[in-house]
C-alpha cells in the first residue's frame, strides 16, 4: 500500500481507491497544491488550509466532513468529534478525528486536534497502525502534547504533520522540537512517498517523518 504526503495535513493513502485527508489549495499557505484526485476525501474542519475539496475532488468523489460511521466499498470510516483548541472549541471550533481501515491497515488522522485525549476517546479510536498527528503548536498540539497522545494511543507508526516547512506561511514550529523527544533509533526520515506491506510494520511505536 502507498502513502504520499502532499504537505501540511494532506495525505494520499491507498492504491486503486485513494483516500485524501485535509486538502489545502497550496497557494494560500505558500506550498504546492496537492496533485491527486481522491475517491474518498476526509475533511477534519472547514478552515481554508484543510478543506480545499475542489482541489482534489472528481465527479464521483465521496466527501466526509461530519462525525459518524460510514462505509465506502471496503473502506470503513469513523469520524469522532473533538476540538481545535483546549477550550471545547471556544477559540477555533470543532475538529473531527478520522479512524479508517483499508487494505487490512488501521489509520487515524487527527486533523487539527488542539488538546490531549480522554480515556473514552482513546478507547473509541482503538488500535491504530498509522497515526497522523499535528506537532507544530500554535493552532494544534505542540511537541509535548503530541508525544502524550502518541503514548496514549500506542500506534505502530506515528506520522508527524502540520509543522513548518520551506515556503509555508503559517507561524508554527518545525518538526525538530517534536523529533528531539524520541530516541534516534525510533525515528525514520522518509521522502514524500512510502510503499509498505502491513506485515512488515513494527510491534512498538516508531516515528516515520515524511519530507517534501
Amino acid at each position: 500500500m502507498r502513502i504520499r504526503w502532499h504537505g501540511h495535513s494532506c495525505f494520499e493513502i491507498g492504491d486503486e481507491n485513494k483516500i485524501v485527508t485535509d486538502p489545502h489549495d497550496g497557494v494560500s499557505i505558500g506550498i504546492n497544491s496537492p496533485q491527486v484526485k481522491g475517491d474518498i476525501i476526509l475533511v477534519s474542519h472547514d478552515h481554508y488550509d484543510h478543506a480545499a475539496v475542489r482541489e482534489v475532488e472528481k465527479e464521483d468523489s465521496e466527501v466526509l466532513q461530519d462525525p459518524g460511521e460510514k462505509k465506502y466499498g471496503d473502506v470503513q470510516v469513523k469520524g469522532i468529534k473533538t476540538y481545535h483548541d483546549e477550550s471545547q472549541g471556544e477559540k477555533r471550533g470543532e475538529n473531527i478525528i478520522y479512524k479508517f481501515r483499508t487494505g487490512g491497515t488501521q489509520f487515524c488522522h487527527l486533523g487539527d486536534l488542539g488538546h490531549t485525549l480522554n480515556g473514552e476517546t482513546i478507547q473509541e479510536i482503538g488500535e491504530v497502525d498509522f497515526l497522523f498527528i499535528p506537532v507544530g503548536g500554535t493552532f494544534t498540539l505542540g511537541p509535548e502534547g503530541a508525544k502524550e497522545v502518541i503514548e496514549d494511543i500506542e500506534p505502530k507508526i506515528a506520522v508527524p504533520m502540520h509543522f513548518k516547512i520551506g515556503g509555508l506561511s503559517l507561524d508554527i514550529m518545525t518538526i525538530e522540537p517534536f523529533l528531539d523527544q524520541f530516541p534516534e533509533e525510533k525515528i525514520h526520515k522518509l521522502g514524500v512517498e512510502l510503499d509498505f506491506i502491513p506485515h512488515d510494520l513494527p510491534d512498538e511505536t516508531e516515528i516515520w517523518a515524511f519530507s517534501l
